[in-house]
């Protein structure tokens, strides 16, 4: 084991300085665990200390579970990874593009080639997310049309995909989206399966998953942490409120029409560690390991990195089908190693796997819109010079 004293006092001066209510981690190194923590509060007016078996809301973390879906039906040839979209889900066939310039949603033209599986799972399909520039014009297109409205199933979201353009040209750029999403429908369409029946028998199930769900039930509700919101304008200003009622209300507590395939899910560190270590393992029993280059290796086009506006690029990151890869060594992300895979959610839940160092890092917390703070990178760097 690691000694964990600085791991444990660097989340605590996050902790006590009110910009984190908690966190807590695992570190596997070799197959073993290296390290493991709790520090802060799961509620802070009740004073609830934040134990291992606390639920978190993981976001975006989701995507991960998503992706590996496709990509079991991939294996069993039900999906293909050049698929034109629109063969599955006919409502999203010939999508149109954004012209260059365009200042209005009706400026558009043809897509020269389909949207395909691969666009979806590597963000290059050309959507978006309307909270990231809410002001432009195509976010407001996609608030209008209810693309997140949770009150909507995925069919639904399918059809308000269809009346909306791309950005750009399928393949071209890199765009954090929606994207993972329709994913989660052709999961869904081409299994026959609703995506948290697909998810218990295919993922949780074998994993023995069993704190990992869209809805918690009743009896597990006691365990899910409370939600903290800093300063949006200002995010490393200290100061936290509690905001249980995003990102609506009942949310994870009580179905909802949409099972978010891009951000739903709630999970524990022990049930979301299983699953990162089982990758790391080379995949068994949810993958072959000849397919876990596709999880593991970047599929962007060469000096194509993540990033679009309002989010920089990361010079050095690329995508493969399962989440972010860093594929060489960048000042502006010192703390990640040249083969890592990593990703992260909106309350600051974050995973990472690196198996040129046979490394597993999963932390979780709980912080609105808190996934780009530092302590992120810092706890990495701390477990890095530790091992």
């Amino acid at each position: 084991m690691m000694d964990c004293t600085r791991l444990d006092a660097a989340l605590q001066t996050w902790v006590d300085s009110d910009r984190l209510p908690g966190a807590s981690y695992l570190v596997v190194k070799d197959g073993e665990v290296a390290a493991s923590g709790c520090v802060g509060w799961a509620d802070r007016e009740a004073q609830v200390p934040l134990r291992p078996d606390h639920l978190f809301r993981i976001f975006s973390n989701t995507k991960l579970v998503t992706s590996l879906a496709a990509l079991q039906l991939m294996e069993q040839g039900r999906l293909g990874a050049d698929d034109p979209i629109g063969d599955h889900i006919p409502e999203l066939s010939n999508l149109r593009v954004l012209r260059p310039g365009a200042t209005s949603m009706d400026d558009t033209a043809p897509a020269r080639e389909p949207v395909r599986v691969r666009h979806l799972l590597t963000h290059t399909a050309g959507m978006t997310y309307a909270f990231l520039q809410p002001d432009l014009p195509i976010a407001k297109a996609y608030m209008a049309a209810g693309v997140s409205d949770h009150r909507s199933d995925l069919p639904q979201m399918m059809r308000s995909l269809a009346g909306l353009p791309l950005l750009f040209e399928p393949g071209s750029a890199w765009n954090y989206s929606v994207s993972i999403d329709i994913v989660g429908r052709l999961v869904e369409v081409v299994s026959g399966l609703r995506l948290d029946d697909y998810f218990r028998r295919h993922i949780f199930e074998p994993l023995s998953m069993h704190d990992t769900f869209f809805v918690v039930p009743p009896e597990k509700q006691a365990r899910l942490t409370a939600m903290y919101m800093g300063n949006l304008r200002e995010p490393t200003r200290p100061g936290l409120r509690r905001v249980d009622h995003l990102p609506y209300v009942e949310a994870y507590r009580q179905p909802a029409a949409r099972l978010n395939p891009g951000g739903g899910l709630v999970s524990t560190l022990g049930d979301f560690m299983t699953l990162v270590r089982t990758l790391l393992a080379g995949g068994a029993p949810l993958l072959r390991r000849e397919t876990m280059p596709l999880v593991l290796e970047n599929q962007l086009l060469p000096g194509q990195w993540i990033g679009c506006p309002g989010i920089p690029a990361v010079e050095g990151r690329g995508h493969s089908f399962a989440g972010s890869v860093t594929v060489q060594a960048s000042i502006e992300d010192p703390t990640s190693a040249v083969g890592e895979l990593q990703w992260g959610g909106l309350a600051g839940t974050k995973w990472s796997l690196s198996p040129r160092e046979n490394l597993a890092v999963v932390l979780m917390t709980q912080r609105y819109m808190g996934s780009d703070l530092a302590f992120w990178p810092e706890f990495k760097g701390l477990v890095r010079e530790g091992l």
